[in-house]
């Protein structure tokens, strides 16, 4: 046994002393080479290598296929789904569960989505955000306009929950504040939503200490909302918060057409 592994080395050295002849020949080759010349061939590797790392993005991003809908309970999450899949109403209720489907969604591409319905119970909704973090290619925030006045606060609060986690990913998800029921006459504006929410979640940074991320567990170091010592906005922020109006019930009650355009619009743009 110790003789065939002896001859075994033997053979590996002799192959690799094969090579040694090459590669003397291909170093002189080089140093005689024009710098010039050599300079091209350098940067030709160096943008071949960029394209071979900016591929290996695209396609770790591109196995991100999932579009979380999150939310408070009774924030027609569950509607918008629907609406979303077949653009019919159903009569929905409180889920304890998610739901999931592929999406098409409107673009010259046919990309697809998957679209998922999250539990916005408190005791469930971030249980079910760690299970799908992993596939989490954009994040939609439902937001009940019509009651948002009594729930702010409730709203804020997951809201931060949510964004600080999101900010601890290592591929941060688009992120969307859809503010649902918007054919209610009480209903807030967009705009009044955002900068209530700047306000609570100013208020709630100062009060509480960044724990670390829900979405990732392997992440230690608390993640700060916004710039110390200014105002908290969303455009401070790593990622891009968006804020849209839409209503999953539409304006003519139950047997009319959703007005979820803008959400459509910007489900094919991330898609």
């Amino acid at each position: 046994m110790a003789s065939a592994d002896s001859r075994r080395v033997g053979d590996g050295r002799g192959a690799g002393g094969n090579f040694q002849p090459y590669l003397d020949s291909l170093r002189q080759e080089l140093q005689q080479t024009d710098p010039t010349l050599l300079s091209v061939v350098v940067a030709v590797f160096a943008v071949l290598l960029t394209l071979v790392f900016w591929k290996l993005i695209r396609s770790r991003r591109s196995s991100q296929r999932a579009v979380l809908l999150v939310g408070l309970c009774d924030s027609g999450k569950t509607l918008l789904f629907v609406r979303l899949l077949t653009g019919l109403y159903r009569d929905t209720q409180t889920s304890i569960t998610d739901s999931s489907a592929i999406y098409r969604v409107n673009n010259n591409r046919g990309n697809s989505l998957n679209l998922i319905d999250l539990p916005g119970h408190e005791s469930l909704r971030l249980q079910f955000l760690e299970r799908f973090k992993s596939s989490a290619r954009a994040v939609v925030f439902v937001v009940d306009s019509a009651s948002f006045q009594r729930e702010v606060k409730d709203v804020a609060e997951f809201l931060y929950q949510v964004l600080i986690d999101s900010m601890g990913l290592k591929n941060t998800p688009s992120f969307l504040i859809a503010c649902n029921k918007q054919d209610i006459a009480m209903a807030k504006s967009a705009k009044l939503i955002q900068q209530q929410l700047e306000k609570e979640l100013n208020t709630l940074r100062v009060t509480r200490s960044a724990a670390p991320s829900t979405l990732d567990s392997s992440s230690t170091v608390p993640v700060q909302l916004g710039k110390k010592g200014k105002e908290f906005e969303f455009s401070q922020l790593p990622l891009k918060v968006e804020f849209l109006e839409c209503s999953a019930r539409g304006g003519r009650g139950d047997a009319g057409s959703a007005d979820i355009q803008d959400l459509e619009k910007w489900l094919a743009k991330i898609a």
